[in-house]
């Protein structure tokens, strides 16, 4: 058939569903379905038991079938037996009867008798190997019909055994069982006879073959129905193990591509066009976040779900009536079942002559289109950023096909809009602009990456640019032009500037030899500066012994001058007198007190400087230590309000020497309490930073202006101002805290703001090298 007959006779067909959906009859509900499902699914669950009652029904069919027949052969043989039993009493009786009537006075000779004998018996009656006997009174045999030759004239117990006895009981004996001569079973029957008996013997050898062919028959039967049994057995289990490894494989093959479609986010889906029903696999159920079903879905429920703005089913279906297609691509937006909109993609072929089916695929296309979108956006964006930058921008593809320009590119190389287009070939490209009057290559460097190249053109309005050219991971190059021009006149003077230096250095060679001369002299100036270096270390060695001797040398009268005058001021001896006196005292002790702390801070400082400043390397609670030092400066500000707060740890251990530690604190807390206003307030602060302290003590005192911060820390630096000047300080008390701060591997900071405050800092490790307390 033509592909314009076939879509006709597609079109054809699709006209009864447009007809049933647009208003015809409605398809009949599937209650015979619904009736079923239940009991279609109890023979299901039920099937694995049924697989294996299968062979033990067929097993017990067999011995039933078996037991049947043996018994049927039984009844049989016995029937056999009883009817042959029936008919030698017949015929005995029958031949008796005659031979009663003729045998009136019995015959002399035995030639007679058996003419008799022969004469009546009916024909018949003598079948096989029945055999009838005449004989006399004593059971001799006289005459014998279809008998044994032998048996003339001799007993009749001679040819089967019981039969004498039979004679004695007469016809009343019946028929009984016999044993013949040759040990065959035989039956046997009499009747009296006048003078004599009538004795008829029949084997049952005819009989128990007639039987055994019976019984082989039967058997033979059995074994070939049994066989055929098991074969269907056979094949019946093979081919439920096939069923069962196809059902494994379809299960598997089934559970990959639900795996599959579900990884792909792809569904599928089978649109019945005569019912109006769909199939969904799995995965279409989870993509719209449904629960999975395994009823068809309706064709009113499904479209519903598709957005209004994108069409309708209908639409589709309309739409391959109209053009005779036969396939389905289109991109439409359905609901999610937690109310959001998704991208689905669905693809189809409308499939079957008589049964029109609409069979495809829906692929979750959202994450693309919303990938799409922010690439649109970041495409905007990099074309925007490469608009803005000054450099010439272009990049090509690896077939070096224009994918993209700034308007620089465009301006530096005089470009139409129409030779811009995206896909434009490089060589159209070149072409349609300007061409570089001057191209010269710059070589590179070491390193510098495969592909990558950098030279020089000179435009012909006189502008330069300087082109670097990379490669691209796609095999593409991006190409960058930036303006040179500038860097290209700046080179210009250069060369220039290179020519005046050269007339420079023809003068600086002329003044070589006075240079030389002037080296020479350097020499001997440094032997002179390190022959004056080496006094001048005499000289701090000399004043580093010499303020130790004259601190020395002064402390010991100090502390007499301090003791005497505390005694006189106590009145240890008596009252002085005038209270001039116990004034004069107490200026005297404190005069001589404020002497002996100076001594002590500059004994203190060279020893500093000398390095030569014992310490001792222990665990201190610097709390406790914080604690001390503001018990000790607090006697400092009598009469004054000054509140002190300590923030941070309950207890901080860190390895230092004791004495140097409280020197520092006391030196701190002493500077703000000194330079703290009345009802001012002192922060102390201390916390743990990783392997250091931080030590802070904030003071919201006079202040210290931003030009004389940097001279703080240094031997007899003090900042004089209207706050400050009327305290005494010989300037050395922050020098020799910042000192032993950096013994111990710490360091000072000092923040201040004029009128605001000032924060001292200080950092310092929690532990000490061991190669620190080994040397302590």
């Amino acid at each position: 058939m033509a592909p314009a007959q076939s879509a006709a006779a597609s079109n054809r067909k699709l006209v009864p569903f447009l007809g049933r959906i647009t208003g015809g009859r409605k398809a009949i509900s599937g209650h015979a379905s619904l009736l079923a499902r239940p009991a279609y699914e109890r023979l299901v669950a039920a099937e694995p038991f049924l697989k294996r009652l299968i062979p033990v029904l067929i097993i017990v069919f067999l011995c039933i079938v078996a037991a049947a027949r043996y018994v049927q052969l039984i009844d049989m043989r016995d029937d056999r037996e009883a009817f042959a039993r029936e008919q030698i009493a017949m015929s005995a009786s029958v031949v008796a009867a005659d031979l009663a009537d003729r045998l009136e006075a019995p015959p002399n000779d035995a030639v007679s008798l058996a003419a008799i004998l022969a004469s009546a018996i009916p024909q018949g009656l003598t079948r096989g190997e029945r055999a009838m006997y005449v004989t006399d009174g004593d059971g001799v045999v006289l005459a014998m019909a279809n008998g044994q030759p032998s048996a003339m004239g001799n007993y009749i117990s001679d040819v089967a055994r019981d039969v004498q006895a039979l004679l004695a009981f007469g016809s009343g004996a019946g028929v009984v069982e016999t044993t013949l001569a040759d040990g065959r079973r035989a039956i046997a029957t009499s009747r009296e006879l006048a003078n004599g008996a009538l004795v008829v013997i029949e084997p049952t050898d005819a009989l128990e073959r007639e039987w055994r062919s019976q019984v082989s028959l039967n058997v033979s039967i059995f074994l070939g129905t049994s066989v055929i049994l098991f074969i269907i057995l056979y094949g019946y289990l093979a081919q439920s193990t096939r069923a069962n490894e196809a059902d494994q494989i379809y299960a598997a093959t089934h559970q990959r591509l639900d795996t599959a479609l579900m990884r792909g986010r792809c569904g599928l889906w089978d649109w019945d066009l005569a019912s109006g029903r769909m199939f969904w696999s799995k995965s279409m159920f989870e993509i719209l976040g449904m629960p999975a079903r395994d009823e068809l879905v309706g064709f009113g429920e499904v479209n519903a779900l598709v957005h209004p703005d994108d069409g309708d089913l209908l639409a589709i279906t309309q739409h391959l009536y109209a053009t005779g297609e036969t396939s389905v691509d289109r991109l439409f937006r359905m609901r999610h079942a937690d109310g959001h909109w998704i991208w689905v993609r669905a693809r189809a072929e409308l499939v079957g002559d008589n049964d029109q089916h609409l069979i495809g695929i829906a692929v979750d296309t959202t994450d693309q289109i919303r990938q799409a979108e922010r690439n649109r956006t970041a495409d905007n964006r990099l074309r925007d950023a490469i608009e803005t930058i000054s450099e010439a921008f272009v990049l090509w593809d690896a077939d070096k096909r224009l994918v993209m320009c700034n308007s620089k590119y465009q301006e530096l190389y005089g470009l139409a809009n129409e030779a811009i287009q995206r896909g434009s070939t490089y060589d159209a490209v070149m072409a349609a602009g300007r061409r570089p009057l001057v191209r010269a290559q710059i070589p590179h460097e070491d390193g510098s990456e495969d592909g990558a190249r950098s030279y020089e053109a000179l435009l012909d309005d006189g502008r330069w640019l300087q082109v670097n050219e990379r490669v691209t991971k796609d095999g593409g190059f991006v190409s960058v032009g930036t303006d040179i021009t500038q860097i290209k006149r700046n080179e210009e003077r250069l060369v220039d500037g290179e020519r005046r230096l050269m007339a420079t250095i023809a003068d600086l060679r002329q003044s070589r030899q006075k240079l030389e001369q002037q080296a020479q002299q350097m020499v001997e100036l440094a032997e002179k500066y390190a022959e004056e270096k080496d006094r001048a270390e005499d000289a701090s060695r000399a004043k580093s012994a010499f303020l130790a001797n004259i601190s020395h040398e002064l402390r010991t009268p100090l502390n007499a001058i301090i003791g005497f005058s505390e005694i006189m001021q106590s009145g240890m001896f008596g009252d002085l007198g005038s209270p001039k006196y116990r004034e004069y005292c107490r200026d005297i002790h404190d005069s001589g007190s404020y002497l002996l702390g100076v001594i002590n801070d500059v004994l203190d400082m060279s020893r500093l400087d000398a390095g030569r400043m014992p310490i001792s390397i222990e665990k201190l609670d610097l709390v406790e230590l914080i604690e001390e030092s503001m018990r000790v400066v607090s006697g400092q500000s009598p009469g004054r309000a000054i509140e002190v707060d300590v923030a941070g740890a309950h207890r901080i251990e860190v390895d230092g020497d004791r004495r140097s530690f409280k020197q520092i604190l006391i030196n701190l807390l002493s500077n703000a309490v000194k330079f703290t206003p009345a009802d001012g307030r002192i922060k102390v602060s201390a916390r743990r930073s990783g392997a250091s302290v931080a030590l802070s003590i904030a003071d919201d005192g006079y202040g210290i202006p931003r030009d004389a911060i940097a001279k703080l820390g240094r031997p007899f630096e003090q900042v004089q101002n209207q706050f400050t000047k009327t305290h005494r300080g010989s300037g050395l008390g922050l020098a020799i805290t910042r000192s032993l701060a950096e013994r111990h591997g710490g360091r000072m900071r000092i923040w201040s703001r004029e009128g605001e405050g000032t924060i001292v800092s200080l950092r310092l490790p929690l532990t000490q090298p061991k190669e620190k307390q080994s040397a302590a």
